[in-house]
């Protein structure tokens, strides 16, 4: 990935393979939109590197399947190679497919903020720049309400504000296919052993391991 920040050796080394892996995939064409099980949701949400956050929530229980891809910006079908070298105005983005009956917006959004640190409005660490920023995108007011419900609660918990962008759900863009489940089929790449595994560690998951998410009131105490 091309990444904005000075990193230590491990994580340059990583760069150079996926910046590789982004040019032989340049012309490869972008997922199908994945069809929505009968009475499932989705949401849309970025935190970084998309690699990592796909990883966060199909580690949560009720979630069906979660998928890479592209938002938030004006740029019709981007590509990975346009994206990552900040020539548009999206961000890398997840797609969380979710069962309401077994998990709830609202706690989909508590977990977000537990996952990186959203008062930063320059990227998530290790990526920085305004294609790896905080963003949650909305598609109804029920969604707006709620994300803003969990952002003033967490702001007043954590006594910090909040700078991750919220606006409007305009088009949601799968990622190109090598993107998708990313950290299960390449679990040695440098940047999932040194970047993904600690923070997944740091959040108390695992790969291919199910947890309940927390509510805001647990993880505040």
């Amino acid at each position: 990935m091309n990444k904005y920040i000075t990193l230590p050796i491990l994580t340059l080394i990583s760069i150079f393979t996926n910046a590789c892996l982004a040019e032989e995939s340049e012309s490869e064409s972008a997922l199908a939109a994945t069809s929505l099980p009968e009475g499932f949701k989705t949401a849309v949400l970025g935190a970084g590197c998309f690699w990592c956050v796909e990883v966060f929530y199909e580690g949560l229980e009720g979630v069906h399947e979660v998928v890479s891809g592209y938002a938030g910006g004006d740029e019709s079908n981007p590509s990975y190679k346009q994206v990552a070298s900040g020539n548009t105005t999206h961000a890398e983005v997840v797609q969380v497919i979710y069962d309401p009956d077994s998990i709830s917006y609202r706690a989909l959004i508590d977990f977000f903020w537990t996952t990186h640190d959203a008062s930063r409005d320059d990227g998530v660490w290790p990526d920085f720049g305004p294609h790896y920023r905080s963003i949650l995108l909305y598609t109804n007011e029920f969604e707006k309400s709620t994300i803003e419900a969990s952002r003033k609660a967490y702001e007043k918990a954590r006594d910090i504000r909040i700078a991750t962008e919220i606006k409007a759900l305009d088009q949601f863009y799968p990622a190109e296919s090598y993107h998708q489940d990313y950290a299960r089929k390449n679990p040695n790449d440098r940047y999932v052993r040194g970047i993904l595994r600690p923070k997944l560690k740091k959040l108390g998951m695992e790969i291919d391991k199910k947890y309940r998410p927390s509510t805001l009131d647990e993880v505040v105490q």
